[in-house]
């Protein structure tokens, strides 16, 4: 039996545990920011847990394997705040807060890999990341590569699986480049001239001038994108007055920035600002954009990307190398600093992401262990060859 072989054997004995861990995870989440609980019990479930290294205030990271360059693998450790439909025996036990997106399955595949590894033994060591905050600012990936934690660990690759519905059970996205999009939000304030509704030829009316805008964005995209560029420009609230015969001086309107391109997340930030100045402008009016930087462009290394596909290939998944998504992760921070690898894992359930009744079964625990194991000796090689 190879090396690799006794690691898949091990990780196959560590899935029952795994599976009563994250039914504890499940039925006591933590919302973003909070994670104490949730930190404290995986790593009571890790072995060497109480040498943690604290991190990013509720965060952690735990060597597995000795001295040298390590392999990183995330788990994330924060909740939704949502109500649970499930109506599983161990549904939460917390009103209005459930972990609708998988992180309870993740933190269970990473705790399981990480006990297979310490007990037959790696190729190299593996350094588990729990991560706060990745469903809210201020990121938590961010604040543990701003940290330095990674460097002092000698953190040479960073590896994550996350759950994904859209793919069929079995099926796991291995791809190479771009596949999450970078996320940034943006406010437009528009100010003029309030008065009388009925005399409206003496205001300056910031409501039509932001209508003007909102409707001037629809076409910012489909006009100044390569088509073959994914991309989204969303405006989705909007803010103005409170009398129904006033005419505001103020309207305000908030939306998001996506892509997948870096030249094309510049280029948007500056035609929304140039578009919204100018129409306003066109009504008299003054506009002002603030634009919050988000997450990076998720990247997939390609050569991590390559050689974890073929250990995928090796436990007999089916590959998916197309999907990709504008949605975001701030996974996308470690890519920033080393190379990095996000795996999309299909799932049995058939409910959406964050939805109050999605729960993946047993089994999709197992495919992203899996997932994650793959990942590892990809990295692995890809760090020693």
């Amino acid at each position: 039996m190879t090396e690799h072989d006794r690691l898949r054997a091990a990780l196959a004995e560590e899935l029952q545990a795994a599976g009563e861990l994250r039914r504890g995870l499940h039925r006591n989440p933590d919302l973003s920011g909070a994670e104490t609980t949730t930190r404290d019990a995986v790593l009571a479930a890790l072995p060497g847990g109480d040498s943690a290294v604290s991190t990013a205030q509720t965060g952690a990271v735990l060597r597995i394997g000795g001295a040298g360059p390590a392999v990183g693998v995330r788990g994330e450790l924060d909740a939704l705040a949502t109500e649970e439909t499930t109506g599983v025996a161990w549904a939460s036990a917390k009103p209005g807060v459930m972990h609708a997106c998988g992180h309870d399955v993740h933190l269970a595949a990473v705790t399981a890999l990480a006990r297979a590894v310490d007990r037959v033994g790696g190729p190299a060591p593996l350094l588990v990341v729990l991560q706060p905050r990745e469903e809210t600012y201020p990121s938590g990936a961010l604040d543990i590569v701003d940290s330095g934690v990674l460097v002092a660990q000698d953190c040479r690759a960073m590896i994550g699986a996350h759950v994904q519905p859209v793919l069929a059970p079995g099926v796991v996205a291995c791809v190479p480049g771009g596949v999450n999009a970078s996320s940034d939000e943006f406010e437009i304030v528009v100010t003029g001239e309030s008065g009388h509704a009925a005399y409206p030829h003496l205001t300056r009316d910031p409501v039509l001038a932001l209508s003007q805008i909102v409707v001037a964005l629809q076409s910012v995209v489909s006009r100044a994108v390569d088509p073959m560029i994914p991309a989204v420009v969303g405006v989705s609230s909007l803010q103005a007055g409170n009398a129904a015969n006033v005419v505001p001086g103020l309207a305000r309107a908030t939306g998001t920035i996506r892509t997948l391109s870096k030249p094309t997340r510049e280029l948007l930030h500056n035609r929304v600002a140039d578009t919204a100045e100018s129409v306003a402008r066109a009504h008299g009016c003054e506009a002002k954009v603030v634009f919050t930087r988000g997450e990076p462009v998720l990247e997939n290394d390609p050569e991590l990307a390559s050689r974890t596909a073929h250990h995928l290939a090796y436990q007999g998944v089916q590959i998916s190398s197309t999907l990709r998504s504008v949605g975001a992760d701030d996974f996308s921070y470690y890519g920033e600093l080393i190379p990095s690898l996000m795996l999309f894992v299909g799932t049995d359930t058939d409910k959406p992401l964050h939805s109050s009744g999605f729960l993946p079964g047993d089994e999709d625990l197992a495919r992203v262990a899996r997932a994650m194991l793959a990942g590892y000796l990809g990295a692995v090689e890809r760090l020693t060859d």
